[in-house]
C-alpha cells in the first residue's frame, strides 16, 4: 500500500467510526481494504483517495450507503446460535404469555433471518395466534439489507438450520434454490435503515426484549457503552437485552443485569 492509498484508508476508516461507529482494528485491514476497492470500481473512481474525497469532502448519499454496506458484515442465518435461542424460549418467552402486546427489536438485523427466526419461535411456543399481538421491528444500517429482509425470500444456506418442522410450516419453495417466508411470519415483522450510533433512539414505546448480536465488537469501547446505554433506555423496565455468545458486556460499564451467557436484564426498579 502507497502512502496515498494509506492516507486515503485511514480517511475512510475514520469516516466509518465517527459515522456509523464500526471500527476496523488494524489486523483487519485487507479485508476491509478488499471491500473498498469493490466500491471505488463500482462508482469507477481512479483510486482509494478519489473515493475518500468523494466520501469525505464532496458527499454523495449513493457512495456513502455503498460504503457503509460494504463494511457491514452481512453474514447470517435462520437459527443462529440454538444456545441463545434456547435461552429465549426457555427463560423469556414464558414471561410473555399473558403480554397483551409484545414488542421485540432487532438491533442490525442485516437481511432479516433473525427478525423471522425470532416470530416462527412465538409462534411455536406460544402458538399462531401471539403472532397478532406481535410486533418485531428489525433495523440495520444497510439500505440494500433492508431491502433484501422486507422481500422475505431466502436463499438454501440461509435456511439450513431451520428444523424441518418448521421449514414446512412456515417456508415455501419460491424457485431458483430460493424459500419465501409464510405471510403470517411476516405480518408481525417490520423492518426500517437505522444507524445505531443515532442516540437517543426514536422510539416512542419500549420493548421487552432486544437483540443485539454480532454487532457491538465493530464498536469502539465508547460506542459499545453508548449504545448499550442507548437501548437500555427505549427497554421497559425487566425487559431483556440478548446478544452474541461471542459478545460478552460484562467488563463494560453498563446498567444492564448479567442473567446468563448472552443473556441480560433491565432491573425492575
Amino acid at each position: 500500500m502507497t502512502q496515498r492509498e494509506r492516507v486515503a484508508y485511514e480517511r475512510i476508516r475514520d469516516w466509518l467510526s465517527s459515522r456509523c461507529g464500526i471500527h476496523y482494528p488494524e489486523h483487519k485491514r485487507d479485508l476491509l481494504l478488499q471491500r473498498l476497492t469493490r466500491v471505488q470500481r463500482a462508482f469507477t473512481y481512479s483510486d482509494l483517495d478519489e473515493l475518500a474525497h468523494n466520501l469525505v469532502a464532496n458527499p454523495v448519499n449513493e457512495v456513502e450507503l455503498a460504503v457503509i454496506s460494504a463494511a457491514s458484515t452481512n453474514h447470517t442465518y435462520f437459527f443462529r446460535e440454538s444456545e441463545i435461542l434456547g435461552r429465549f424460549r426457555d427463560d423469556i418467552l414464558p414471561n410473555l404469555v399473558n403480554r397483551d402486546e409484545i414488542r421485540i427489536w432487532s438491533a442490525a438485523c442485516s437481511t432479516g433471518d433473525e427478525v423471522f427466526t425470532i416470530a416462527m419461535m412465538i409462534a411455536e411456543a406460544l402458538g399462531e395466534s401471539a403472532l397478532k399481538r406481535t410486533t418485531i421491528l428489525g433495523t440495520d444500517i444497510s439500505a440494500p439489507v433492508i431491502e433484501r429482509a422486507e422481500t422475505g425470500v431466502f436463499a438454501e444456506r440461509q435456511i439450513q438450520q431451520v428444523p424441518a418442522h418448521i421449514r414446512q410450516k412456515y417456508l415455501t419453495p419460491a424457485g431458483l434454490g430460493q424459500y419465501a417466508v409464510s405471510d403470517r411470519i411476516r405480518e408481525c415483522c417490520t423492518f426500517r435503515r437505522m444507524n445505531l450510533k443515532s442516540y437517543p433512539y426514536p422510539f416512542k414505546k419500549p420493548f421487552q426484549i432486544v437483540f443485539c448480536r454480532n454487532v457491538l465488537y465493530y464498536f469502539d469501547r465508547a460506542d459499545q457503552i453508548a449504545t448499550l446505554d442507548a437501548i437500555h433506555d427505549v427497554t421497559e423496565a425487566g425487559g431483556w437485552l440478548v446478544t452474541s455468545v461471542t459478545e460478552s458486556i460484562r467488563d463494560l460499564p453498563s446498567p444492564w443485569q448479567h442473567v446468563a451467557n448472552g443473556v441480560y436484564r433491565k432491573r425492575t426498579s
